[in-house]
């Protein structure tokens, strides 16, 4: 690897990506540092088999949890992270989820930056990811200053069908904002193999093909893969980071940039941090604060499946959101959360994940479903943490806020039910979740009380960012993907201001 770089980016996925694109286009020489490789465009992508069964791309990393059990975690570790495996949907926060919010269970906090800071970066990073999206019918959708860059994604018959009498029981439906390279100048073929599987075609818009093939395309940007990064070296007054220690096959190195950016995700950026701990920061890099790893979120979510007699023959089914209970239901005055329909389930995918059900049962079970997961917030709490525990991660947490979620699951298993789905079976999500983590590394403005500033600058280390959901305060109830490119993007313009002495040229 060549030593001449401005900046080294740990993690290529959302966070690591968009920093990486966004310097590398205003001229900054970028080293990005990943721990897995390139996930391979190959029949297994679409296999249920290889991917729900043998889990062929999971990482094998062995975790604890509360208990100190044992427990082999969804995470991936690849180029692109894990947006190679996401489902696409790319949803704003709402407004006033940037504001302090009443739950049943406790307050969500405000955030330090309010809707109006972020929402011009939520338009470039549409942009970016080329958003297919329309907010009609959506009651809690927040202002926008430009439309979506796409149309929506049209609904394949059964599913208008469905979203139609939902409207007529009192439930506003609306497209689901996807991330797809969909229309004329795209090759996506609308197939159920989205939601869960890496894209053989290359035609989801994730981390890969959205942000780091952008950033390489520029020549300013190296990608070193099998790239471990063990821990951050600090100055001897302990006010920068002065290195990076890195093992890659087998050899150990030290890598050093004016400026380091940590983007492993809300629980391996924690990690690293905490991993890094020297005489000068011993409770871990950026951790005066004592926040590094602790208000671990990863929402509430419960899988619904809705039988009926009739054979779904939906193919693209993740098409549709309900947002009508987002912020209350009726009498009910505390937020509910966002429920959205799930790429079309496979039997083998049921199999997977259900102990005992016979794949016939579940190949007949899934002809016949339509698919939906339910997201409520769940709030900080500084004992839902990360931490280390020989040598291993442990996430440690404790559900909360979950009245709100279970009355979410109920409101939508009713519309369900009279929609034409007499049978609804309903799977938590909830245990050793890692799908939206978020929060373990605190932005804010007072440095007591968070780990780094709003741009995810380290309140102690001045040339350490951390550009990942760890920087949330909360967890609101939809995907972080979007918000995270927003807020990396606003933190990018800051790096080429304060330490480039540039402005940005927005080129998405």
């Amino acid at each position: 690897m060549q030593q001449n770089h401005d900046v080294i980016v740990i993690g290529s996925g959302v966070g690591g990506g968009t920093v990486a694109r966004r310097l590398a286009e205003n001229g900054v020489n970028v080293l990005v540092l990943e721990r897995g490789d390139w996930v391979p465009r190959e029949p297994d992508n679409w296999s249920v088999s290889s991917v729900f069964f043998e889990k062929k791309y999971t990482a094998h990393d062995s975790w604890l949890d509360r208990t100190g059990e044992s427990f082999r975690p969804n995470i991936y570790y690849n180029v692109g992270g894990c947006t190679k495996f996401y489902g696409g949907s790319l949803i704003r926060f709402r407004e006033q989820d940037f504001g302090a919010l009443e739950h049943e269970e406790g307050t969500s906090p405000a955030w330090p930056v309010s809707y109006s800071e972020i929402e011009p970066y939520y338009c470039e990073a549409e942009a970016m990811f080329d958003v297919h999206g329309d907010d009609s019918g959506d009651p809690s959708a927040p202002w926008r200053s430009k439309p979506y860059p796409s149309p929506r994604l049209l609904n394949e018959p059964i599913v208008q069908r469905m979203a139609d009498r939902m409207r007529e029981l009192g439930a506003s439906t609306s497209a689901l904002p996807a991330g797809i390279e969909y229309g004329p100048q795209g090759n996506c073929i609308r197939c159920k193999t989205c939601d869960g599987f890496p894209c053989k075609l290359g035609a989801k818009s994730d981390a890969e093909t959205a942000l780091i093939q952008p950033a390489l395309n520029t020549g300013r940007v190296e990608l070193a893969t099998n790239c471990l990064v063990e821990r951050l070296i600090l100055s001897a007054d302990g006010k920068r980071v002065d290195g990076v220690e890195v093992r890659r096959n087998g050899k150990a190195e030290v890598l050093r940039a004016p400026l380091v950016v940590v983007a492993c995700g809300a629980i391996n950026s924690a990690a690293l941090l905490l991993r890094s701990a020297c005489d000068a920061a011993p409770d871990g890099v950026s951790n005066a604060s004592g926040l590094v790893g602790r208000n671990y979120m990863a929402h509430n979510q419960t899988a619904l499946m809705g039988l009926s007699l009739e054979e779904n023959t939906t193919v693209f089914q993740k098409t549709l959101a309900l947002n009508q209970f987002y912020f209350g239901d009726g009498d009910y005055r505390f937020p509910l959360g966002h429920a959205q329909m799930l790429g079309k389930l496979q039997g083998g995918m049921l199999s997977a994940n259900v102990p005992y059900l016979p794949k016939v049962v579940g190949s007949t079970m899934a002809r016949h479903s339509m698919d939906w997961i339910a997201f409520s917030e769940d709030l900080p709490d500084p004992e839902n943490r990360v931490l280390l525990r020989d040598g291993k991660i442990q996430l440690s947490i404790k559900q909360n806020n979950l009245k709100p979620h279970h009355r979410l699951v109920e409101r939508l298993t009713g519309l369900l039910k009279k929609s034409g789905y007499p049978i609804v079976l309903v799977k938590p999500l909830i245990r050793h979740s890692t799908s939206h983590q978020c929060g373990t590394v605190k932005f804010g403005t007072d440095p007591k009380t968070s780990a780094i500033d709003t741009f995810c600058r380290s309140h102690q280390h001045k040339n350490l960012f951390v550009v990942d959901a760890s920087f949330m305060p909360s967890s609101a109830a939809v995907n972080p993907v979007l918000t995270i490119v927003a807020q990396a993007l606003r933190a990018a313009d800051h790096m080429l201001k304060e330490d480039f002495h540039t402005s940005s040229r927005q080129t998405a």
